[in-house]
C-alpha cells in the first residue's frame, strides 16, 4: 500500500494560480534575484490577504509584486490598494498581451515573458511604519524558514533547491 504524503509536491502551486500567472512569476522572480532580492511567492499577510510575491531588497526594502495575467483578472481584484500598507513599494507584473495603461500610474509596473522581466515603471515609495515592517519580516522568516522544513521533510535536498552542492 503506498504512503500518501501530506505535504504537496509544491506547495506554492494550489491551482488557483492560471499557468500564465506561473510565467509571469517566474520571470519576476529571475529579474529580482539578479537584482539581489530574496522573494517568497504566496505570503499570507496579517490581513489574511496573500500577495503573489514579496520581495525583500538588498537595502532592506519591501515590495509586494501582484501579478495580473489578463484585463479581467485586473478588473475582478480590487484588494490591490490593500498591499500598499504591507510594502515599502508596490507593483504590478503581466506579460505583453496584457496592455499597460491599464495599470494605475501610482503603482510600478513590471513586464515579464516568463525568461526575465523588466521593470517598465519604478513604484514610489511609501516607507513602512517600524512596527508593521518588523512584523512583516518575522512573518517573511517564518514562512521561509517553515518552506525549507516543509522540503527538506519531502525529501528535497536543501542545498539543491540554491543550486549548491551538498
Amino acid at each position: 500500500m503506498p504512503i500518501i504524503s501530506p505535504i504537496l509536491a509544491n506547495p506554492l502551486v494550489d491551482g488557483r494560480q492560471s499557468e500564465r500567472a506561473m510565467v509571469v512569476r517566474r520571470g519576476v522572480q529571475r529579474l529580482l534575484m539578479q537584482m539581489g532580492a530574496h522573494v517568497l511567492p504566496e505570503l499570507s499577510l496579517a490581513t489574511g490577504r496573500r500577495a503573489d510575491l514579496v520581495a525583500l531588497t538588498r537595502s532592506g526594502d519591501i515590495w509586494i509584486i501582484e501579478i495580473k495575467s489578463s484585463i479581467e483578472d485586473f478588473r475582478v481584484d480590487r484588494k490591490w490598494p490593500e498591499y500598499r500598507l504591507h510594502s515599502d513599494r508596490f507593483f504590478f507584473a503581466t506579460h505583453p498581451e496584457v496592455p499597460a495603461s491599464i495599470f494605475p500610474e501610482e503603482c510600478g509596473f513590471i513586464l515579464s515573458d516568463g525568461y526575465g522581466a523588466e521593470i517598465m515603471r519604478d513604484a514610489p515609495e511609501h516607507r513602512l511604519a517600524a512596527p508593521t515592517r518588523k512584523a512583516l519580516m518575522l512573518r517573511m522568516a517564518r514562512a521561509g524558514a517553515s518552506r525549507l522544513l516543509a522540503a527538506e521533510l519531502a525529501g528535497v535536498s536543501v542545498p539543491a533547491l540554491y543550486g549548491e552542492s551538498e
